[in-house]
């Protein structure tokens, strides 16, 4: 299965003043991989739209990610600098792809428009370290828009079941009748 998340900042201490529910760093970076190990298996790819770490050395940040047992992608967010090959089995600045019958827009930052985003495309990003509300006020908005990031999804990764289910009952889906079939014409260039 696929899942996503976004915006760990793993080795970020200042982020600590949003997440009061850690005492440290280290208790943090510990409770989220063990969030992702637990939900995922080795045959499932995790795609982390940005902001991996923050602020650490290549080494330190590259083995942390590496307790990460499944296969991870990375869409580069504004605080992730390099990081060793082996961690990520690729590594883009924006990524899309099509899944069931529907296109997926991966970009670290929320954008307004989005490609096929009137077929019915969902645009996942990270950024904005936002609550759960945003995902919530996006769906009764009918906008396709996703906050994957930790901070608004309990610190555990989402699946793209999860999102699509999100999706399928949006007010947009609803008015133009793409629960059927996501969107058969989600192939055609707007």
């Amino acid at each position: 299965m696929i899942y996503f998340t976004s915006d760990p900042h793993f080795g970020h201490r200042s982020v600590l003043s949003n997440r009061p529910q850690f005492s440290s760093v280290d208790e943090m970076n510990e409770a989220i991989i063990s969030n992702f190990n637990e939900r995922l298996t080795n045959r499932d790819t995790l795609y982390i739209i940005g902001d991996a770490s923050f602020r650490l050395p290549p080494e330190e940040a590259s083995a942390l990610l590496r307790k990460i047992h499944y296969k991870k992608i990375l869409i580069r967010g504004n605080h992730d600098k390099e990081y060793e090959p082996d961690v990520f089995e690729g590594v883009f600045d924006y990524h899309e792809f099509k899944y069931n019958h529907r296109k997926f827009i991966l970009f670290h930052y929320p954008i307004t428009t989005w490609k096929q985003m009137r077929h019915g495309s969902i645009q996942l990003h990270g950024h904005l370290h936002s609550r759960p509300v945003y995902n919530e006020e996006h769906h009764a908005l009918g906008r396709l828009q996703y906050d994957v990031g930790v901070d608004a999804n309990g610190f555990k990764p989402v699946s793209i079941e999860q999102i699509l289910e999100w999706a399928a009952s949006s007010p947009w889906e609803t008015y133009k009748g793409l629960n059927r079939h996501a969107t058969e014409d989600a192939g055609s260039e707007e």
